[in-house]
């Protein structure tokens, strides 16, 4: 029942690129009011950012923010969020039956990005607007000055350019539940016109463009919403995005665990679709991919809570307010595996959310800010994950699950950071109830200390951290790995557990 693996440098998968630690701030529920800005708390700054939730920010890692969403994007008019903000109206969002007050608009979002060190990601509504507010958006977060927006800009505080790089063209078009919602020829058309448009005005080859792809791989038209939308502006884009949320459903654990096969399965169908249409337009250019959403969400629960009990247009509902499980960490380190090992195609993605909203950070108005239990594999992911991606092909005991059939215990990667020679691996073992005994062999390495092995498990699957007890799952230290003089690691993978062994 051992699992085994064997790392060379020889064999690799690409680079792990930083964006991959991306995560996402939008105006749903109290991910930003209460949770990123609160100005009446105890530890704001004095532009309302909470101090204390920017610090477990950079604790976590975070190298892009997407921003402002979502599907409250695709009714968003950006200027609503610039200027004073005295003078920003109230609106209505459609998407989350919310009232939206402008106080965290275009300013204040950059000066989060900047205070936490991370890549501005901006969405652009192509759901109710289209070319025009896109390219007056641009011009307003970009250019140096002399123009009527730049100077707008200038006046409201920020004489340098904003300088994002990052676009979204729209968000989940494909899905009936968007607000101006486009079938596939529609959207691409769209999405073609706004990409040339921005970069008429904009031609600097540093702009990336991220076109929708499908809202996840169970919509009906999934694949060929891809191939349609690309075969409008697959020369005017840089990279496609996927959706995908996971949940435990009726008692099944075990698929559950296996999650990630899923996410694997939706990242090699959406390259496959991209090159097809790369061959059929005779194209040399590669698109790469932006997962620019995932995470666990119980969907399922949200909406039978939300039919329940509506928000009635009230101001930062509490909404996704997931308090997530030990089981629930495992799940999202074994999706962070899964997209280091794609790290050559998968270019970028953002964890939804950030802060309050299916998020590893949790905040109470006037009172603390805590660690979920997803918080401890993507801080120690994106601590770690950067360098190259060494190919791992996993010797491993497996077991059925329900939805995606046979499976392998252990799922595992490996990233050689070149910079100080160091290897460290990240691995699930998705049993349940069973240790997994793990024998890793080190070729073309001079591997010579075993300087952590950490694990994050209970012996209770269902063990959260809460307002009154925030610490109940922390990674805590295997005792059990050892590294002999021929290069072989020997250590025992926890049931149910999210494991970091580091070489240097």
């Amino acid at each position: 029942m051992t699992a085994r693996i064997a790392l060379s440098p020889a064999f690799t998968v690409g680079r792990a690129n930083p964006r991959l630690y991306g995560s996402f701030v939008e105006h749903l529920g109290r991910c930003v009011y209460t949770g990123v800005y609160e100005p009446d708390h105890p530890a704001a700054d004095a532009e309302g950012l909470r101090t204390d939730v920017l610090d477990l920010v950079r604790e976590l890692g975070v190298t892009t923010v997407r921003y402002p969403g979502g599907n409250f994007v695709s009714g968003y008019r950006w200027e609503d969020g610039t200027g004073p903000r005295d003078d920003r109206p109230r609106r209505l969002d459609p998407a989350w039956q919310s009232t939206e007050s402008n106080r965290f608009g275009l300013a204040e979002y950059a000066d989060f990005v900047r205070k936490v060190g991370a890549e501005p990601m901006l969405a652009l509504n192509l759901g109710t607007r289209g070319v025009a507010e896109a390219m007056e958006l641009l011009e307003y977060a970009n250019h140096p000055g002399g123009t009527a927006l730049s100077e707008r800009r200038a006046a409201h505080g920020a004489k340098d350019p904003y300088g994002v790089r990052l676009w979204c063209l729209g968000n989940e078009m494909d899905g009936p539940w968007q607000t101006g919602h486009k079938t596939a020829a529609e959207y691409g058309r769209l999405a073609a016109e706004t990409a040339r448009a921005m970069r008429q005005l904009d031609p600097d080859p540093g702009l990336e463009l991220v076109a929708c792809g499908s809202s996840n791989q169970g919509m009906d038209t999934f694949a060929a919403w891809e191939a349609t939308v690309l075969g409008e502006c697959y020369d005017l884009v840089d990279h496609i995005s996927l959706h995908a949320y996971y949940e435990e459903v009726d008692g099944d654990r075990d698929s559950f665990l296996a999650s990630a096969a899923d996410m694997d399965a939706f990242i090699r169908n959406v390259a496959a679709t991209c090159d097809h249409v790369a061959a059929h337009r005779k194209s040399k250019k590669k698109l790469t991919l932006s997962f620019d959403k995932w995470n666990v969400w119980y969907q399922r629960r949200f909406h039978q809570d939300f039919a329940r009990n509506p928000p009635n247009w009230s101001q930062a509902p509490r909404l996704l307010e997931d308090s997530y499980t030990v089981t629930d960490a495992v799940v999202v380190g074994s999706l962070l595996i899964t997209l280091l090992r794609n790290a050559d195609r998968v270019a970028m993605a953002c964890q939804a959310q950030l802060v309050n909203a299916i998020a590893p950070i949790m905040t109470e108005p006037g009172g603390p800010a805590w660690r979920q239990t997803t918080f401890h594999p993507f801080a120690q992911a994106s601590a770690y994950g950067r360098g190259t991606v060494l190919d791992v092909r996993p010797q491993s005991p497996a077991h059925g699950t329900e939805r995606y059939g046979e499976v392998p215990l252990l799922h595992a990667t490996a990233v050689l950071d070149e910079a100080t020679s160091a290897v460290t691996v990240f691995a699930v073992n998705r049993s349940q109830h069973d240790e997994l005994p793990l024998e890793i062999a080190l070729h073309g390495m001079a591997l010579t200390e075993l300087t952590e092995h950490s694990v994050v498990s209970d012996p209770d699957p269902e063990a959260r951290n809460t307002l009154s007890d925030p610490d109940r799952v922390t990674p805590h230290r295997a005792t059990r790995a050892t590294l002999d003089a021929s290069g072989r690691v020997r250590t025992v993978l926890e049931p149910l557990s999210w494991n970091v062994i580091r070489l240097t």
